[in-house]
Formats: structure tokens, sequence, C-alpha cells
């Protein structure tokens, strides 16, 4: 036996089953293979139901622009009618809310790209501008079908209908997704499609790897050829990998704070891909891995991702009025002629709104510090109006209706005790699942502490709330026993686990009227107050 094979090779070479059949390769590159059948369907799509409901019921409520509704749904309404963001008087709010909105013929400046503006747009074209279903609808949507996804990440990753139903529940339950996709603001769609690139390159993981063994498969299950253990074969088609770049072109056309999650979730691809090919035993697996997937998944994702982001201001290059639309007429320069114009605006724009948000520190009473946000310590309070007898039907004698964005206070404060479990399973365990999902929380997290001096809001989290729930349901799914077991401990785990679970679903039913705005009197709005940093 040749000493230079690598030491996973020479073990099964010396093994008597057939290392190389395909059979033995989809063990060690994809493990078990779970198949969920019909309830793999049902359970989520359940999931996405209840979440449709609390998004949907009453939507319309209350038929105001609250918070920075009046931001974005109103450059949502000029968008359809000049294809940009218009400008508009000092107090146009009410003219708005009562179908007779007045904006300005001047291009606004804002510092947000126009997707998730354009998404709101069209709830608006189908239901009209001057009523809340019409400028949330499509937040409600797009917050409905990340549950869906949700369910079905967690289920393809634990392998478990039930996980995959209760990380779907959870998402569903959850109070700071649900006031968010009852809010027409931009944040529940870059949840979604950066759970959605997620979902994808999750679903490439798989398929790659089906991939990989079939072109090392040999019909004996002897080894392959030694030149292609070398360096391993070139998997150049990764469609599930355009699907991310759409994807994750699509969150950056919401929002720049996207970026970080395109960078992570790029580096997170690679490495499996590397883990891959090392199971294989591929003698150059890190060289190859960098090769013949690295380079390639870097060309198939990020042109994806550029041209995708580029496609979302469509509307800005097709018409001359926008802000910054004529910079680079007004200022010619030699050096860069050979730019287009429209692309040198472009770029001036982003330098400018780059600068702006580098430099947003104006105090606010509901911003946050990073430093809270894993403790839901300063949650926004969205809308707030008191109440006497008679007014709205109000029965008692003051009464409150408010909509507060917190999360399930019990399911996120779960969530954040499970990380420190979720760090033990990925450096001690070296499971990529945990790995994966400290990932994605991080990149969601991490990035603020760069700017310390910005306002910051606590909704900034909901890019990697998803990510928390499926840590959670992570540490659930450890805590649950496999297999033949004891089983006075199985039904023991099983019994916390559904009464944590009960009591996730009551505290969800008690804050559900502060998360919609419901009538309640002002007694029972305090007992939902646990901490004074909440109001």
């Amino acid at each position: 036996m040749n000493t230079a094979t690598p030491p996973t090779i020479r073990r099964w070479m010396m093994a008597p089953e057939r290392a190389f059949s395909i059979q033995a390769l989809r063990d060690r590159l994809i493990g078990h293979v779970f198949v969920p059948g019909l309830w793999g369907w049902i359970v989520p799509l359940a999931m996405t139901v209840l979440a449709g409901v609390l998004r949907f019921t009453n939507l319309a409520h209350p038929h105001l622009l609250i918070f920075d509704e009046t931001y974005y749904v109103k450059d949502a309404y000029t968008m359809m009618q000049a294809g940009y963001e218009l400008e508009w008087a000092e107090t146009p709010n009410d003219a708005f809310i009562s179908g007779h909105p007045e904006p300005k013929d001047s291009a606004s400046f804002v510092v947000h790209p126009p997707l998730g503006k354009w998404l709101i747009a069209a709830g608006m074209w189908i239901f009209g501008t001057d009523n809340g279903l019409g400028w949330r609808f499509s937040t409600a949507l797009f917050g409905t079908l990340a549950v869906l996804l949700i369910a079905l990440i967690a289920q393809r990753m634990f392998s478990s209908v039930i996980l995959g139903g209760v990380a779907g529940g959870l998402a569903a339950i959850d109070g700071h997704q649900i006031v968010m996709s009852r809010t027409g603001l931009l944040d529940i769609f870059l949840m979604f499609f950066i759970v959605a690139g997620f979902w994808a390159l999750l679903n490439d993981r798989y398929y790659g790897r089906e991939r990989l063994a079939r072109a090392l498969a040999t019909l004996d299950g002897k080894l392959p050829d030694p030149r292609l253990l070398a360096y391993g074969p070139w998997l150049l088609w990764r469609p599930w990998r355009l699907v991310a770049g759409v994807m994750l072109g699509c969150a950056a056309g919401v929002k720049w704070s996207a970026l970080s999650f395109i960078a992570v979730f790029g580096l997170l691809t690679v490495l499996w891909d590397l883990s891959a090919r090392r199971r294989a035993g591929i003698r150059h697996w890190f060289v190859g891995g960098i090769l013949r997937e690295g380079i390639p998944a870097f060309f198939t994702i990020i042109p994806t991702v550029v041209g995708v982001y580029l496609l979302t201001w469509t509307g800005w290059f097709m018409t001359s009025g926008g802000r910054y639309r004529q910079w680079a007429v007004e200022n010619p320069s030699e050096a860069w002629s050979w730019v287009p114009y429209s692309v040198r605006s472009l770029i001036e724009y982003h330098r400018a709104a780059y600068t702006f948000h580098e430099g947003l520190g104006a105090p606010h009473g509901w911003e946050s510090s990073p430093w809270s946000w894993l403790f839901a310590g300063r949650p926004v309070l969205f809308f707030y109006e008191s109440r006497t007898t008679g007014q709205y039907g109000c029965m008692d004698t003051n009464c409150v209706q408010g909509i507060t964005d917190l999360p399930n206070p019990i399911m996120w404060w779960a969530a954040t005790l499970s990380l420190l479990l979720l760090l033990f399973y990925c450096i001690g365990a070296r499971d990529w699942r945990a790995g994966a999902i400290l990932g994605a929380i991080g990149a969601g997290f991490l990035p603020w502490f760069m700017y310390p001096e910005r306002t910051m809001f606590f909704f900034y989290t909901l890019p990697f709330a998803p990510f928390m729930i499926l840590s959670l349901v992570y540490v659930l799914g450890r805590f649950i026993p496999e297999g033949s077991v004891d089983a006075w401990r199985s039904s023991r785990a099983l019994l916390l686990t559904g009464l944590f679970l009960a009591l996730v679903l009551l505290v969800s039913a008690f804050y559900l009227p502060i998360w919609t705005g419901q009538m309640v009197s002002y007694e029972f709005w305090r007992l939902h107050i646990w901490m004074p940093s909440w109001s």
C-alpha cells in the first residue's frame, strides 16, 4: 500500500466494504437520507396557515402611518408615480391616509435601495393606497412565506418533520415577526430573502455532495482513477447557487446590511465543499476545493448578486429625474469618461448614502445598543394611543391601543441561552449545523458593533431572528433522546419540552393584543411591561 495515500483512504482500502460504491460515498458525504414524505409538507403548510391568520387578520388597523411607515409607504407611492422617490410637504400624512396624497415634483434623497419599496408599492397597486391593507399586504405575505421557509430549513437540517414544525410554529407565533409582518417597513423583506438564500445554499450542500458521490463512485466500489482523487472532480453546474445569488441580490436590494450575510454564506458554502472533499478522501482536498469549488462558487453567486441588485434600480435607471441621476453629467471627468454616466451617478449616490448611514447619530427615544438586543432590552414602541370610556369601544376608564415590536420574551431569552450550547456543539462536536446557525447570527449581529455612534433599534435583529429560532430548536432536538434510550429519561425530556412549548404559546397569546394594537385596559397593558426599559 502506498504510504502517500491519505489515511482516510487507507482505512477504507483495508475495510471489507466497497468504499467507493455509490451507497458508501452517500453514507460518508450525506449520511442518512431523510425522506419527510407527505407530512413534510402538511406540517410546514399548517404552520404557514397559522402565521397567515396572525399576520393578515385586521391588517388595516391602525389606519395610520406608524413609525417608519411614514417614510417607506410614501416612498413606495411616489415610486409608482415617477419611478423614484419624491419629496413631500411638511405634514403630508393626514392627506395621504385620507386618499389625497400630494407629493412634490422634486426627487428625494433616500438611503435604502428600492426593492423593498417596490414590494410595498405592489400591495398598494392591488388593494389601494388609502388603507393599511394596501401598504402592509406585501410585508404580511413575505412574513408568512418566511415561516414556511424556516420550517423547511429546520426539517432538512435536523432530519425531523416534528422539529421542522416546531421551528415553523415558533416563527409563526413570535411577536417580533408578527409585528414586522404587520407594518409597512423594509426589514421583513430583508429577513425573507436572507432566509431564502440560506435555504437555497442548504439545498446546494446536499445537491453538491450527491454529485460528488456520483463523480467518485465506481462500479466495483474500488478506488477510482488516482488522478481524480488528487484534486477531485469539477462540479460547475450548481443551480441552487444561482437561486441563492438571486435571493441574496434581492436582500441587498432591500438593505445593505445583507452584505455581511452574503459574505458569511459564501464562506459557509465553500467550507461545506471543502469538508465534503476531505471526507471523500481527495488527497489535495483544500487546494482542489478552493480551485474547483470556491472560485466557481464566487463567480456563480457574486455576479448574480450584483446583477440582481442593479436590476432593483431599474426605475431609477429608466427615468431621468431621480436623485443624483444627472450627477455625472453635471460633474464630467476625463479619467472616468469610459464609465457610463448612469453608473457613475449611481456610484456617487451610494457614496452619499453610505456617508449618511455612517454619520446617523441623532438621539431617539427608542434606540438601543446591540449589547441589549440578545436580551430584548429595549423593544420599539411603534404605536400608542390612550383612550377613555366610550372612545373606539373602550369599556374601561383608561384604555390603550399600542403596538410594540417585542419578541416572545420566553422564547427569545431561551434562544439566547441556547447560543452557549450551540457554541459548544460547534467547537466540541464539530457539528456543521451549529456552525451554520452561529455564522448567520454573527452575520446579522456583530457588524453593528463597528458603528457604536450610530442610532440603532431592536428591529435590526429581524434578519437573524429566524436563526435564533433554529438555535433554540437545535438544542431542543439535542435535549430529546434518540433511539433505544431509557424510557423514563425519554418521556421526561418530552414532557419538559412540551411544557416549555406550551408556555411559549401561552405567552404569545398573552402578548398578542399589544402586537396587534387591540384595545386593552391600561392596567392590562402594564402587565406586559416586564422590564423598566420596555416602557
